[in-house]
């Protein structure tokens, strides 16, 4: 990732250009203090800027304004028609009159203040290679409280185009992050999460283009920073212009009551523009997080081994013990014991909120078996799911106003749990100290933290503001996790919500991966992974080998080579029963560990390319770092006897040289692999590895 920029600002101070390796965006504070959005596109000069600074706005009938589709942040408010970022209401008077008091620069970071009424705001900006970061924070330096109704991170201005289209990742459990493009049309397109996390139904993110292809054209993209509810607006407006406005939180019902001297830091909206197609616009995303959002990305993730899909909740020290010994005669490097392994934790009806380790199952704590993973070379880890309590606990026994819930209304259980009210100092205070004491009472390498149910009862009777809790909840999260990462700096952390329920460039910069979907059948996941990395790159796509037929989902039969291969596009995990598994199939395994630590600096750090979709039939991504090149292939389907299509390799040097590892052939100029993939893939549900080096 290239070296940040600092903005650029016109004489007078009332023009700035932020811009990056191949794009610029600019902004505009006219005499009336309008901000106006200027560019977002092709990188340009600060002459450009200002010469666009000087075209005065249109003027408009008295029916519409003259601001809507031009204004940068648009405040609830005078004479606008656009749905608001920023909407506040303070005795009993809604809207924004601000004016505008300073700018200021902080190294790359653009930041411009306005009042109003005893609220500042303040809009940041800056530029990481070609994305622009953006965010907001409100204080309250008046006297009367602040209610923020509406908080968005901001609002993204699309220039002037005929057709565009609108890309985002849809799905559900079991079957997230799923592509759909389709033609924007004028009103409002709306996404997001009332569930108080991610959700499963959408990822934070869009893409919108004319006519990009997967490498070449225009493709302006948005990701949001944030992990618990959440709204993403799309509008074309009357005008045929096009504006994107989203935060936290999904409607406008109240986010929080700032007191005098209080503040709020909305989450961060990150935007890219992109001429290198879909593709381009996924390999920028995925470098920018590696270099800014990513803990420890230049670190390769491990092979880990999970227990989960082995044992479910019948587990014991020695029984962990054999698994584990299984697991490092194959090469696993972190050795993970799932669900069941504290409290009276014997199936899911009880033992959540009690993190201490089962006295039964482990007489005398994690320690020994982690002393003995250890022993065998491996690293050790631990699934927790610390938001959450079931009713049958000690935690809930103890203080069963801990939970969130209304006066008088039933307590709704999803897996038999409820959900703590984390915006609580108290629970705030005992996670931490359960999770301190846990992970130093034991040599833990790994937490697995997991999320398995969705807010339904969202009260707090006994505060004055209850809706709060929908962002203090996830404000405590990310406080928890970091205040853990500062005290234990060795650990490594997974989010995990009944797969990928949360994901996000917010979780994201707390944690080192994400479990991606429940779904670990290895045909679903070429779906999940191909909608996955448009956004977010392998490094943080945990995927496993389980055991075939896929008895927790669909009964599909595969061979062991199509679920490694599947797995090896991001984080290699094993989730199936190893004491069932044959010497032939352990042994095999131990070939496909052996080749992915290979070819793993490539997958988890190189160049993504996705070379044909899984679509049916051959579907194909490539890796690219450096002098070398991974392709992994799938073969769904083969009919008629039709000959495997060749694939023509991306992002490579085409005047030189690349030898094949697979076949010993050497390829000039652009590279097309025929001979390889048709002797490797002979069938349905088969998969292929190639490797090619540059000579």
């Amino acid at each position: 990732m290239p070296e940040t920029v600092k903005p650029e600002i016109a004489a007078g101070g009332r023009t700035w250009l932020l811009s990056g390796p191949t794009s610029s965006y600019a902004l505009h504070l006219t005499e009336a203090d309008e901000l106006i959005h200027l560019h977002w596109g092709p990188r340009i000069e600060l002459a450009d800027a200002e010469a666009l600074a000087a075209v005065p706005l249109e003027g408009r009938a008295s029916f519409e304004s003259r601001l809507d589709g031009r204004e940068e942040y648009p405040a609830e408010g005078g004479p606008r028609f656009v749905r608001p970022a920023l909407s506040v209401r303070t005795a009993g008077r809604r809207g924004t009159e601000w004016t505008f008091e300073a700018y200021e620069t902080e190294g790359d970071e653009l930041r411009l203040r306005f009042g109003d009424a005893g609220l500042t705001v303040v809009l940041h900006y800056r530029m990481r290679g070609d994305v622009v970061e953006r965010w907001v924070t409100l204080r309250n330096d008046g006297d009367e409280p602040q209610e923020l109704l509406r908080a968005d991170s901001a609002t993204w201005t699309l220039p002037e185009r005929d057709g565009w289209r609108l890309s985002q990742l849809h799905g559900r459990w079991a079957a997230e992050s799923r592509l759909v493009r389709a033609p924007l049309t004028y009103g409002e397109k709306v996404i997001g999460s009332r569930r108080g996390h991610t959700g499963h139904q959408h990822l934070p993110w869009v893409a919108l283009d004319t006519d990009a292809t997967e490498e070449r054209g225009e493709v302006y993209g948005c990701a949001l920073g944030w992990s618990g509810s959440w709204r993403i607006a799309v509008a074309q407006l009357p005008d045929a212009r096009v504006q994107i406005t989203g935060g936290a939180g999904y409607d406008d019902s109240g986010l929080l009551r700032l007191a005098a001297g209080e503040s709020f830091v909305t989450p961060l909206f990150a935007g890219l523009w992109s001429d290198g197609g879909f593709g381009g616009a996924s390999r920028t995303w995925h470098a920018y997080q590696r270099a800014h959002v990513v803990p420890d990305a230049e670190r390769d993730r491990p092979v880990l081994f999970n227990s989960w899909e082995a044992t479910f909740f019948d587990i014991s020290e020695e029984q962990q013990a054999t698994l584990a010994r299984r697991a490092a005669e194959i090469g696993v490097e972190l050795f993970v014991v799932d669900d069941g392994w504290f409290g009276a934790r014997t199936s899911d009806r009880a033992g959540l909120g009690d993190w201490r380790p089962n006295p039964d199952r482990f007489p005398h704590g994690l320690k020994p078996l982690a002393d003995q993973v250890h022993a065998l070379g491996m690293q050790f880890g631990i699934w927790v799911e610390p938001e959450m309590v079931n009713p049958d606990s000690e935690l809930y026994r103890a203080h069963p106003d801990w939970v969130q819930f209304q006066t008088g209304r039933k307590r709704t259980e999803f897996r038999n749990q409820l959900m703590l009210n984390l915006a609580r100092e108290d629970v705030q205070e005992y996670l931490w100290e359960q999770l301190d004491g846990l992970l130093s009472s034991a040599p833990v390498d790994y937490v697995k933290w997991d999320f398995n149910r969705c807010f339904t009862d969202a009260g707090w009777p006994d505060d004055p503001y209850p809706q709060r809790l929908w962002v203090d909840h996830v404000r405590a999260l990310y406080t928890l996790l970091d205040r853990l990462r500062a005290a234990h700096p060795g650990v490594a952390f997974e989010s995990c919500s009944g797969g990928g329920g949360r994901i996000d460039l917010g979780v994201l910069s707390r944690t080192d991966q994400v479990w991606t979907s429940d779904n670990s059948d290895p045909l679903d996941r070429l779906d999940i992974q191909h909608g996955f990395t448009q956004i977010h790159p392998a490094r943080v796509m945990a995927a496993w080998v389980t055991d075939s037929p896929n008895t927790q989902l669909n009964g599909r039969v595969s061979s062991l080579r199509f679920r490694f291969v599947s797995a090896m596009a991001g984080v290699l995990g094993v989730g199936g029963d190893l004491s069932e598994w044959s010497a032939e199939e352990l042994a095999e395994a131990r070939r496909w560990v052996d080749l992915y630590k290979e070819i793993r600096p490539v997958v988890q750090h190189g160049d993504l390319h996705r070379l044909r979709p899984p679509e049916g039939g051959l579907s194909a991504v490539q890796y690219v770092r450096g002098d070398e090149t991974v392709v992994l292939a799938w073969l769904q389907a083969q009919r008629f006897g039709e000959p495997v299509p060749a694939l023509r390799l991306r992002g490579l040097d085409p005047t030189a040289s690349y030898e094949c590892r697979e076949t010993g052939e050497v390829h000039r100029g652009g590279v097309l692999l025929h001979h390889g993939l048709r002797t490797g893939l002979r069938g349905d549900l088969d998969a292929a590895v190639i490797r090619l080096r540059r000579i």
